[in-house]
């Protein structure tokens, strides 16, 4: 459940943070905008967590893309894959979170779409729990 949600949280912030052109990002830069967002302390998951994430996954750079052997591509800060979390429109997507992997229409309700997304993990948790218990 807790990847699931970190997962979902990562592709709204990817796509959040993600710019045609791409920006990259300075550390504290990158700090004050996940603080404006309400991700300190968010499902248990700090600052410091976050931007060790991102500098891992991309160098706090939102152009990153990553291209996969199966046509789905890792976008922006935090690498999302296209296959499962957003729509790129080049790859058949299950778009979880029901968004573009570009994410800019995302921009005026951060919070919205943060909580939104940790209500379509937990479903889905719950779901995958009920289809795999043993009778």
């Amino acid at each position: 459940f807790k990847l699931m949600t970190v997962l979902v949280l990562l592709s709204v912030l990817a796509g959040l943070l993600a710019g045609c052109a791409g920006k990259i990002f300075q550390r504290c830069e990158l700090a004050q905008a996940l603080h404006e967002a309400g991700m300190n302390g968010f499902h248990g998951y700090s600052l410091p967590d976050w931007l060790c994430m991102a500098f891992f996954e991309s160098g706090f750079d939102t152009g990153t893309v990553v291209h996969e052997p199966d046509g789905s591509s890792n976008n922006g800060i935090f690498q999302i894959n296209s296959r499962l979390w957003c729509n790129d429109y080049k790859t058949s997507s299950s778009n979880l979170c029901h968004m573009h992997c570009s994410g800019e229409s995302l921009l005026p309700s951060v919070r919205t779409v943060l909580v939104g997304a940790c209500h379509t993990a937990r479903k889905q948790s719950r779901a995958h729990k009920m289809l795999h218990r043993k009778v």
